[in-house]
């Protein structure tokens, strides 16, 4: 059984930044074994790929709509991943779900994940 809980969501200004954070909970998971990812899903849209890392933290994908804003790592000693959000845009706003895969390798597709968080929430203001 693996647990996923997402935390550092919230209200911020257009330009601003956030750290989201998702701890991993398990019993007889190796968390390094396995690619971490974020999504998100806005209201009306459907859920979206944001960031995914490998289960050894060497290779990162971003969404083009993200790259250069946002960072995705892991600390494989603590079973966190982390989502850096920088220079935050309005079309950034949507519920972020933090989703472990069933591999390393960071894929970028939702139905390569099999557990996924509850969701933080990320609104961005103008």
């Amino acid at each position: 059984q693996v647990q996923l809980v997402e935390s550092g969501g919230g209200l911020v200004q257009a330009g601003g930044s956030l750290r989201l954070s998702c701890n991993c909970t398990s019993f007889g998971y190796t968390f390094s074994s396995y690619a971490m990812g974020w999504f998100r899903q806005a209201p009306g849209k459907e859920r979206e790929f944001v960031a995914a890392i490998s289960g050894p933290g060497v290779t990162t994908e971003l969404a083009n709509s993200v790259n250069g804003r946002f960072t995705i790592s892991r600390d494989n000693t603590k079973n966190t991943v982390t989502l850096q959000m920088n220079r935050l845009k309005p079309e950034d706003t949507a519920v972020y779900y933090c989703s472990s895969a069933g591999t390393w390798f960071p894929y970028t597709t939702a139905d390569r994940y099999n557990y996924w968080g509850q969701g933080t929430q990320v609104t961005i203001s103008s």
